[in-house]
């Protein structure tokens, strides 16, 4: 499976094309076709996590899903995660830090959504907000921005070695595709509901949120706790490849059903004379 790589210390999103689709050469019908055929893979290894979980084991998966507004978090969760069974699965989106939030360390509210042994967590939006947004608003003095890029790093080291297997992912759209985006919106009554005035305003400081994601994933992407920037004008392309990014984390945990603790064919027997 070709999929997307994790990225380095010396990122430049300039050179990522947020409408190139590396891994697929032969357009949608390529993707879709990949994502149905391992989609059976990954229900698969989600539930062998999931059991091995309930019986003891230590495993779990962390998917952070961060972009800009309409990149297409929502259809992720959707088309990949959707995949899953939803009793194995837990899903966070962080909103505007609550006034109780505030009152405590910014990763106080990250701590009390972690996947719990056997599941796979999904983060829509997550503690990178407190270093994203919080930079492009000035909303904390810069030197408390870069203590929390180590604070992050140390974090996602502690949950690494407590078992928890992270992959961050960047859905990385243009400017102009979320223009045509955003305008859809308007034009559909079914998704105006989604569509937030507020958006127009933050397209402004588009260069601003590029810098920042940019210094942001620089700082805090490791081997334990890789960061992956998706390119995301095409749907179809994404869904693809964070599904491959997923599968291929699950693959290196490569859960194992669990030893049941009686005698298969003493219970066969059992079984048969009722």
């Amino acid at each position: 499976m070709s999929g997307p790589t994790p990225v380095g210390a010396d990122l430049h999103l300039a050179d990522i094309d947020p409408s190139s689709t590396p891994g697929i050469t032969k357009g949608r019908h390529e993707a879709a076709r990949k994502r149905a055929y391992h989609g059976a893979e990954l229900a698969d290894l989600q539930e062998r996590l999931y059991a091995a979980g309930m019986e003891g084991g230590k495993r779990s998966l962390l998917l952070v899903l961060q972009a800009m507004d309409t990149a297409g978090k929502g259809g992720i969760v959707r088309h990949v995660v959707g995949n899953m069974d939803p009793q194995g699965v837990h899903l966070h989106a962080f909103k505007a830090p609550t006034d109780e939030e505030q009152a405590h360390d910014f990763l106080w509210r990250i701590r009390a959504q972690l996947p719990a042994p056997g599941m796979v967590g999904v983060f829509d939006r997550s503690h990178y907000e407190d270093v994203l947004i919080a930079r492009v608003h000035g909303l904390v003095p810069s030197e408390v921005i870069e203590q929390r890029y180590g604070q992050i790093a140390a974090f996602e080291r502690e949950l690494v070695a407590s078992g928890t297997t992270i992959v961050k992912v960047m859905l990385h759209l243009s400017r102009d595709e979320q223009k045509d985006r955003l305008a859809r919106r308007l034009d559909r009554r079914d998704k105006q509901w989604k569509y937030n005035p507020t958006d127009v305003d933050e397209r402004a400081r588009w260069d601003e949120y590029m810098a920042a994601y940019e210094r942001a994933i620089r700082r805090t992407t490791e081997p334990s706790a890789p960061w992956f920037v998706v390119p995301a004008d095409h749907k179809w392309y994404s869904r693809w490849a964070v599904q491959t990014i997923v599968i291929d984390a699950l693959r290196g945990i490569d859960p194992q059903w669990p030893k049941v603790g009686y005698d298969i064919e003493e219970q066969k027997a059992r079984l048969a004379a009722t």
